[in-house]
């Protein structure tokens, strides 16, 4: 190598003095640290430094580098700094660039204003991702060029004097959801300059402005997850140079305008998660590569010019109302398609032309859940695909041999659930990740998907024999569903050496033997769910290792054991049921222990469990002492198409509780042999929403601290043997739906008022002393007569006598099948209408709390960096 440095790559050196003035050494794979007398610090006549994309090993951007008096252009982006940004930065006052992004550092707010006040220069600055965490300053240099201050902590509102900049052509503010902004109410004087205007998850509560149009310039423009609403103004039409339009997660509404689908040179279009109506118009323009329009009230006809757009890589239309025949030749053109999905519509795919038409051998997602497909032939040519929804459609029989061999590879997620498939030996598919069977056909022993599986749900079908201990090869399974099929033997005991299982659901088999003891103190489970089987013998005290353990249901087996206290060092552990079992013996504490701190749901019914009822548990159970924490939204465990469930029965109506479960705060200790005085202690619980310690054999008074569960909305304590009045205190149960104290010795006049003129008689019969509203006997200066209140029959306790036996809840799914809360009855009756109205009011204030948060978690941040940096200098 030559001495002469100002020969070496990278190096430019003035021509009269030689001094080296330029060094660009970026992506040089230069690894280490730069200390503060570094060599480089000497090179005093620098007018361009550039090292960015290096690693330097976290070292410190010492004050030195404000010794280059003459720099001009700045950049140490993505090359490992850390520490704080010193003041001397501020001292080059001749910069006009300066990239410092992608570092772990962190810039004062004295020392920002600092640098913006004195760097007069600057026309491009770029500090993304670099902690700020500050308002945004006023002093911004009217020669920048770049503005990029992407997820930098700052807070407050955004100066309008920014839009105002004369020669600002990007603008990137986007990821800092504590900044507000108003669009400004005049015209932005660099209309004509701006390219880039990024300011993703930035509040406005706002209409886009009709001079949205004038920003001409616009190649790229994203306000998504900005709180807009209001429809698209027309003026949209105008911005004739604008290559990606990003307006997704708002709250924007009407038509999309015609002149979106004529803008000559848009590319990529994402308007999903909106409320927009209406049909969609003619695609006049055939630029556009990628269109997003998921999650809206999109309706009508899809438009045949779509089969225009033959650069086509990505279409979603999932989740509208879109209708009508959709035949396959509509995408058959499109040789670049890489993803398509047109999932939850109204629309039934088909495909007239069998032989000749097919999906292009491109696509590699494909997500066509209830679109009526019935057969696979029109995908014999996709080879690629390693995404397949095909499920809620009306596929029977089997899947054909081509699909098995041409997915054989490449196929790594594959749902065909809720179809009426009947047969499957195996799933020769080796690559595989998750496959999603569940409500389907199956007959036959259970198939044993390949050892790459992680995700394996097989529930709701009819499948029969013992579960292969082979299943055991699968080592790097998270979740194992196999409830509700006729499964039967003992279920293997090497699955408790799988230490990545977070979700394990046998419920509804004929399984029987022990419960596996073999579980590791390095267990992920979070979920087990044995629920409606014939297992026997103890509750195995290896569980005590599944530190996460948040969901154990073991109700409706033939366990024959004491109750296990032990489960309350579990620190996660959130419902606990072991209802209908041989459970026996008192139920004892340790007064000292901090037993079951996270516990919602406790469900201990229908077993034999004697003596007083359990005091000093009472006065562990942190969580149902705490109102605020019945609201704390259920943990996902990385495959939402999995929601934790548990049964429950209240009033004689058995349910299947889905996905809030942790929400259902609820003890159930009926139809055991308790004995005693109820506890005053209960009344402390005051998060409860169901309470139920029936067919006992409890005497004493009804303790009036009871009347502090202000959040209780079903309380059962018929068939004991209380005596006295019914506290006065239960008038102010405000959010009381269903009471029964039927069959004890109560006495005195029933409270009168709010919740109590909804109750009818079947409340309180068998209880011959009380008088007053409904009952036939009057209490005092009550004047109701002997006749039974007349209430809606929906809310009659009628209703629980009915025939119906059974009911489900049935919670979101999501992730990439997002479905709709429902609740969901097995017979029409719709009913009980009180516990609908309790699960339904604890969703909606779920959803409305995370629905902002799920839509950060989208993949913006890539696209983002892939525009900004098209357009960065």
């Amino acid at each position: 190598m030559s001495r002469d440095c100002c020969s070496w790559d990278g190096v430019v050196c003035d021509n009269i003095t030689g001094h080296v003035i330029e060094l660009d050494l970026r992506c040089s794979n230069l690894v280490g640290t730069i200390d503060s007398n570094s060599s480089l610090f000497q090179l005093s006549h620098l007018q361009r430094l550039d090292l960015s994309f290096n690693n330097f090993s976290n070292s410190r951007i010492y004050p030195e580098f404000g010794k280059f008096s003459n720099l001009k252009h700045l950049d140490l982006s993505h090359s490992y700094f850390s520490g704080q940004i010193p003041y001397e930065i501020a001292h080059l006052s001749n910069l006009q660039s300066l990239c410092l992004s992608y570092n772990s550092i962190r810039l004062g707010p004295q020392n920002f204003e600092m640098l913006l006040q004195n760097l007069t220069q600057l026309r491009e600055l770029d500090l993304t991702t670099i902690n700020i965490s500050s308002t945004i300053p006023l002093n911004f240099s009217s020669h920048l060029t770049t503005l990029g201050l992407f997820e930098t902590g700052l807070y407050g509102l955004i100066p309008e004097s920014i839009f105002h900049l004369p020669n600002l052509e990007i603008l990137d503010l986007s990821y800092n959801d504590k900044l507000s902004c108003y669009f400004p109410k005049t015209k932005w004087n660099n209309s004509a300059s701006l390219i880039t205007l990024a300011l993703h998850g930035v509040n406005f509560s706002d209409n886009l402005p009709e001079y949205i149009g004038y920003l001409t310039s616009l190649r790229s423009l994203s306000l998504s997850d900005c709180n807009l609403r209001g429809p698209i103004p027309k003026s949209i039409s105008n911005l004739t140079r604008i290559e990606s339009l990003f307006l997704n997660n708002n709250s924007l509404n009407g038509t999309i305008p015609s002149g979106v689908f004529s803008l000559p040179s848009l590319t990529y279009l994402q308007l999903d998660s909106n409320k927009f109506s209406g049909q969609l118009e003619d695609f006049k323009a055939n630029s556009l590569i990628w269109i997003y329009l998921k999650d809206n009230q999109l309706q009508g006809h899809l438009p045949h010019s779509i089969q225009n757009l033959v650069n086509l890589t990505l279409l979603d239309l999932s989740f509208n109302n879109f209708s009508g025949h959709v035949d396959v030749s509509l995408f058959s053109n499109f040789k670049h398609l890489f993803l398509l999905s047109l999932s939850y519509n109204n629309i039934s795919l088909t495909n007239d032309n069998k032989a000749n038409v097919a999906l292009p051998e491109s696509l590699n997602v494909l997500e066509l859940a209830t679109c009526e497909v019935k057969e696979l032939e029109f995908l014999r040519s996709a080879k690629l695909l390693w995404k397949l929804d095909l499920s809620n459609n009306k596929i029977q029989g089997r899947i054909p041999g081509w699909a098995w061999s041409n997915w054989n590879f490449s196929m790594k997620y594959l749902n065909i659930s809720h179809n009426m498939l009947m047969t499957l030996d195996s799933v020769p598919l080796q690559s595989l990740v998750t496959i999603d069977l569940r409500s389907n056909l199956l007959q036959g022993s259970l198939p044993i998907p390949p050892n790459s599986t992680t995700f394996f749900f097989i529930s709701h079908n009819n499948l029969s024999g013992e579960i292969p201990s082979s299943i055991c090869n699968l080592t790097s399974l998270v979740m194992l569903d196999l409830g509700r099929n006729n499964l039967y033997g003992e279920i293997p005991q090497c699955l408790g050496n799988i230490t990545a299982l977070k979700v394990l659901d046998m419920h509804h088999n004929n399984l029987s033997g022990n419960i596996p003891t073999t579980f590791r103190n390095e267990s992920s489970l979070s979920s087990l769910n044995f629920h409606g089987n014939k297992l026997e013998g103890k509750i195995p005290q290896s569980l005590t290792s599944c530190k996460q353990l948040e969901v154990l249901d073991l109700g409706d087996n033939h366990l024959n054991d004491t109750f296990p206290v032990w489960l309350g060092t579990l620190p996660k552990l959130k419902v606990l049921s072991l209802r209908s079992n041989k459970l026996h013996g008192s139920i004892t504490t340790l007064m000292s222990q901090n037993l079951f701190p996270q516990l919602r749901m406790l469900d201990l019914s229908s077993n034999a469990f004697t003596k007083n009822l359990p005091m000093s548990l009472f006065q562990q159970l942190k969580a149902m002492r705490t109102v605020d924490q019945t609201m704390n939204a259920p943990s996902d465990k990385g495959d939402r198409n999995y929601q934790d469930s548990v049964v429950v029965v209240t009033k004689g109506l058995e349910l299947e509780v889905v996905r809030i479960l942790f929400l259902y705060t609820t003890i159930d200790l009926s139809n055991n042999k308790f004995e005693g005085l109820i506890p005053t202690i209960m009344g402390d619980i005051i998060a409860l929403r169901v309470l139920n310690i029936s067919h006992n054999r409890l005497e004493g008074h009804i303790p009036s601290s009871f009347g502090s569960l202000s959040s209780v909305e079903s309380l059962d304590l018929s068939s004991n043997h209380l005596v006295g009045e019914i506290p006065a205190q239960f008038a102010s149960l405000t959010s009381l739906e269903v009471l029964n104290l039927s069959y004890n010795h109560l006495k005195g006049c029933i409270p009168q008022g709010n919740q109590f003129q909804t109750f009818d008689n079947n409340s309180y019969e068998g209880n011959d002393g009380l008088r007053g509203f409904p009952v036939s006997i009057s209490c005092g200066n009550d004047h109701v007569s002997g006749t039974t209140y007349a209430i809606d029959d929906e809310e009659s306790n009628s209703e629980f006598q009915s025939d119906f036996c059974k009911g489900a809840l049935m919670g979101y799914g999501s992730g990439l099948c997002i479905g709709l809360s429902i609740i969901y009855f097995m017979l029409s009756t719709g009913k009980p209408i009180w516990l609908a109205r309790i699960i339904l009011d604890m969703e909606h204030k779920i959803m409305r709390g995370r629905k902002k948060k799920q839509r950060r978690q989208r993949n913006y941040r890539s696209r983002n960096n892939h525009f900004y940096t098209s357009y960065k200098f």
